[in-house]
């Protein structure tokens, strides 16, 4: 659905014909192979992953911006922002989620960093859908600190050994192969980090437990332990030490796909609440006849609409090759405020019906609370903003 009268009808929109198309086909693809089953996945709380992805690749939808060369297609990032507007639009956060982390989350640094022999072993066959991958940072005791690693690789010979554990690891129970970071010197901080890829075969490594969670229930999260885990030491994604570095600018493209797909979800919440008061009389009137109601929703319309240009502009620059990092915090910030306050309104204005688990207003509500939370809470968005205007260092 979409509200008339949105930022995606003006002029300014960055699209060209050939994109539409795009957009037309992926909307066809989701419909027939996402949306029919999100209920069942909901559900089970889990879905086919690899199978999914596989369906998505055959219609050339994973890999867009990554080189033919690397078995993707060589699209411009437009292409990318249609694919999160469209996932957004499913009804369902953690299918989506899934699929990012595929398409933009663990295989950016691996294209970008990635030695030739890396590539043909673990991207192209995630770029073919035949390969689930996943993104491993977060251990139990350093989230969003991630200078307070303390998971660890030192070289054995030609192998790297890895004793790390991981935790809220989307894909993780699912995946071929997680592109960890980890220590890799005595550097504290920041410094001293790699990126290593290993594969779910690898000796010393197993997934201790799928995690439930409040929302997102048909995508898997695991905790992950790294028990003397050995890998091939030519598995190192990059230069040596410079992990975290690499992890900062792959985290950029994290938080503008989430983005993408947070405005297509509060669009298409908007839109169908105004459809649910359109028939639910009260008081002898639809609710939607209440001005008081009007306004609530017509202010929503306004922010998601400012969101989305904003978007676009992060987008455009993101084209030119400029650097995006303050604007994509700024971005994800505001889009996590803005989701949990479309999702409160929604489940509001749906009355007894929005607070029933198995109705849309309630998934949205319990989905939409991770993006505050998930590569990088409020909270770090705003410490970055600080340091970059040259404020002092809180604690």
């Amino acid at each position: 659905m979409a509200v008339a009268g949105t930022a995606s009808d003006l002029a300014m929109t960055p699209f060209t014909e050939a994109h539409e198309r795009f957009r037309a086909r992926v909307r066809s693809v989701f419909e027939r192979v996402l949306v029919p089953n999100i209920e069942t996945w909901e559900r089970d709380r889990s879905f086919p992953t690899r199978a999914v992805l596989g369906a998505l690749a055959k219609e050339g939808l994973i890999g867009l911006e990554y080189s033919d060369d690397d078995g993707g297609q060589s699209k411009d990032h437009l292409y990318t922002v249609i694919l999160g507007e469209e996932l957004g639009k499913v009804g369902c956060n953690g299918v989506a989620m899934a699929i990012t982390i595929q398409t933009d989350m663990a295989t950016p640094s691996l294209a970008q960093y990635g030695s030739r022999e890396l590539k043909e072993r673990y991207l192209r066959p995630a770029l073919r859908g035949e390969a689930v991958a996943a993104i491993a940072i977060t251990e139990p005791d350093a989230g969003s600190d991630i200078g307070s690693l303390r998971g660890r690789a030192v070289q054995d010979g030609d192998e790297w050994v890895i004793d790390a554990e991981k935790q809220y690891i989307t894909n993780g129970a699912q995946a071929d192969w997680i592109c960890v970071l980890v220590r890799t010197s005595g550097e504290g901080g920041t410094h001293g980090m790699t990126q290593i890829i290993v594969p779910a075969d690898a000796p010393g490594f197993s997934v201790v437990r799928r995690l439930n969670k409040l929302g997102g229930r048909s995508v898997d999260t695991a905790a992950l332990r790294f028990d003397g885990c050995r890998v091939p030491f030519e598995n190192a994604v990059g230069t040596r030490g410079r992990g975290f570095q690499q992890q900062m600018r792959q985290l950029v493209r994290e938080r503008m796909i989430v983005n993408y797909v947070a405005v297509a979800e509060a669009e298409t919440a908007i839109a169908r609440t105004i459809e649910f008061l359109r028939g639910r009389v009260a008081f002898g009137k639809p609710l939607i006849e209440s001005q008081h109601l009007q306004f609530t929703l017509a202010d929503l319309i306004a922010q998601v609409d400012v969101l989305r240009q904003y978007n676009y502009a992060c987008a455009a620059a993101l084209v030119r090759g400029e650097d995006i990092g303050r604007a994509s915090t700024i971005a994800k910030l505001f889009a996590g405020r803005l989701q949990r306050k479309v999702a409160d309104v929604c489940v509001q204005l749906h009355g007894g019906r929005g607070y029933l688990d198995d109705e849309w207003p309630a998934r949205y509500f319990r989905d939409s609370r991770l993006l505050s939370i998930g590569g990088g809470t409020d909270e770090i968005m705003l410490r970055i903003l600080t340091r970059l205007e040259g404020m002092p260092v809180g604690l």
